[in-house]
């Protein structure tokens, strides 16, 4: 089961970098990740999700080889082509994997003009090692699926990281 965590940010892009950050870490098996995502609320006052996965590039996809696939035994490879491809993207957008985007947007439009979110589901974790490794990025903790101690031991220990952080450069000065 995956635990959902939300991290509020005072830019529009250190969620981002927060984001490539971890998958750098899940590369590193620090972390395993069902699914990031980013919302930015823009100066602007528009909303934009940005996901990880691109479903309906990644249907259009697969329905364009198998389409063709299946339009070889008709003798119509294009049209088989064509046809998959529109019918892949069609189903890419309409699926909804991971977290709900319209979860995600609720958020995203509490948040401040010119701030982010980062959303994650987390697999399996060792916290230690990756808090450590964000305390640069700071972060406000929002939202969890954690258990009640579990979410108060990963907020002290965010608030604990970022205070370090923080007087990293006054005590080098």
């Amino acid at each position: 089961m995956s635990d959902l965590i939300v991290l509020a940010f005072d830019d529009e892009f250190e969620a981002e970098d927060v984001r490539s950050k971890l998958l750098r870490l899940q590369r590193e098996h620090l972390v395993d990740l069902e699914d990031a995502a980013v919302v930015v609320h823009h100066p602007s006052g528009r909303i934009q999700l940005k996901q990880s996965h691109n479903l309906p590039l990644t249907a259009a996809t697969s329905g364009t080889f198998w389409g063709m696939l299946i339009g070889l035994l008709f003798a119509a490879p294009l049209l088989g082509a064509a046809l998959g491809a529109g019918a892949g993207a069609i189903s890419g957008a309409l699926a909804d994997i991971g977290i709900d985007d319209g979860f995600m947007k609720d958020v995203g439009s509490s948040l401040p003009e010119g701030s982010s979110a980062l959303f994650v589901l987390v697999r399996q974790i060792t916290p230690d090692k990756v808090v450590e490794e964000l305390q640069p990025f700071g972060g406000r903790l929002l939202r969890t699926s954690l258990s009640t101690a579990e979410e108060q031991q990963l907020r002290r220990a965010l608030e604990k990281a970022h205070r370090e952080h923080l007087e990293v450069p006054s005590s080098a000065a």
